[in-house]
């Protein structure tokens, strides 16, 4: 791509992103004619979904821009890319498009980015576009710099020709296409897929397929048509970032919560971060927490309320909850969704605070183990980083025995919360902090 007369190289999947980084989005947001050549569009981009994503460099460029980035890649022939993507502090997850549907709601992102990641989109009647389709925000768009977009030898025609006719018959339309990349749109209603001929290949999902279920939920080859009040609006109803934050999603009344709980959980979470903080002031330094998670995420109240902070927040649904992910993403946060009887997708070391909200009691009520968990919130919290953990008396209580053979005694706070609309009874909430080891610890 040429920008003011120069060469811009575009970001491959498993290489460095280099001092082009803020050209090439430009580039991007002038191909799309975005006010002001900002690719955050006025706020109404901020959810980005780049696969194959390498070091998740474009990710790291994009923060700067309002714009946050779930940077998915696996862990086979991109190495550990991932491992250092987090190093650095930078959204990313391990995934990989597959046979199952991504751990993400319906209608969570404004753009898909694919920049030579190497992913075969016709295999299986088109399946994985299918599965970016319905991840796609009405309207959505899909950056796709490859080969197969501007080389002309006979196997990339045929590639290029396949795939826009498939995209074609999903009623996605070119928006914008320029040297090494193309853009797509995603429609913003029904209405093209209403005009289709009968028949006309992929088909539309059926009517009992919920396409917010993706827990060990097989990809499947068809359409996933707006909901009658998304057709309707043509849209999703959303305000720009960052009023999104705290503005009640349309999609509340989807999980039974009203705009009044919805505020309400908002100062609630506010109040309570703040009594964290408080507690960790003597020990925890400004810089001392970048990659953050939340393992209840609920409405996402506890990552809305480090808005201020220099952190990034994966907002975990547990899969019961899981219907509220997409509350997540509507107010512009990122997540996706675990069981917590089962090990967490992601490197040793990779985290700087866990946040637990009843998570211990929710698995105590299906049998699993606690010990279990402990050993996993360990393997994936980095040395000095710390723990907080909110539950019943008893569950902190029976923690407490293993604090030591953790060695998360390198700070340790225990207190009775005040009383809010999300408390529990006999709630107590335990921060402690994870020793770095060393030769003479790691010989007892």
């Amino acid at each position: 791509m040429v920008v003011n007369g120069e060469k811009i190289n575009f970001p491959g999947g498993g290489t460095h992103f280099h001092d082009g980084a803020d050209k090439y989005i430009l580039a991007l947001a002038r191909m799309l004619k975005f006010p002001s050549d900002k690719l955050n569009n006025g706020g109404n981009i901020r959810n980005v979904l780049d696969v194959g994503c390498g070091v998740a460099s474009f990710g790291a460029y994009l923060l700067s821009h309002d714009i946050i980035a779930m940077s998915l890649a696996p862990n086979d022939v991109h190495e550990n890319q991932i491992q250092f993507a987090l190093e650095r502090g930078i959204p990313s997850t391990l995934g990989v498009l597959g046979t199952k549907r991504l751990p993400y709601p319906s209608r969570s992102f404004e753009l898909a980015h694919c920049s030579r990641c190497r992913i075969d989109w016709l295999q299986r009647d088109g399946i994985l576009l299918l599965e970016l389709d319905r991840l796609l925000r009405p309207g959505g768009y899909f950056v796709y710099s490859s080969p197969e977009a501007y080389a002309h030898d006979p196997e990339n025609r045929r590639i290029w020709n396949a795939m826009y006719d498939l995209l074609k018959s999903m009623c996605w339309k070119i928006v914008s296409k320029k040297d090494q990349t193309v853009i797509w749109a995603k429609p913003i209603s029904n209405s093209c897929y209403l005009k289709r001929v009968p028949g006309s290949r992929p088909p539309l999902c059926s009517s009992d397929d919920d396409p917010d279920v993706t827990w060990n939920v097989l990809m499947k080859a068809c359409i996933s048509p707006y909901s009658a009040k998304m057709h309707h609006e043509k849209g999703t109803g959303l305000v720009p970032w960052p009023a999104r934050l705290t503005a009640p999603p349309p999609r509340l009344e989807e999980v039974g919560v009203t705009p009044e709980e919805f505020h309400e959980d908002i100062g609630i979470w506010q109040v309570r971060v703040v009594d964290y903080w408080k507690q960790m002031k003597t020990v925890a330094q400004k810089n001392t927490f970048r990659n953050v998670m939340d393992m209840n995420s609920n409405l996402g109240g506890f990552a809305a309320a480090l808005k201020d902070k220099d952190v990034w927040v994966m907002n975990v649904a547990p899969v019961r909850m899981s219907a509220r992910l997409k509350i997540i993403y509507d107010r512009g946060l990122i997540g996706t969704v675990h069981d917590w009887c089962e090990s967490f997708s992601t490197y040793p070391r990779t985290y700087d605070l866990l946040h637990a909200w009843k998570v211990f009691s929710e698995i105590e009520d299906r049998g699993c183990s606690f010990e279990d968990l402990l050993i996993e919130m360990d393997r994936m919290l980095r040395p000095e980083g710390f723990v907080i953990i909110r539950d019943k008396s008893s569950i902190i209580n029976y923690i407490r025995k293993f604090i030591t053979a953790l060695k998360w005694d390198g700070w340790l706070s225990e207190v009775e919360p005040r009383i809010d609309a999300l408390s529990s009874s006999e709630e107590r909430v335990l921060i402690a902090k994870k020793k770095l080891w060393d030769e003479e610890v790691a010989a007892i």
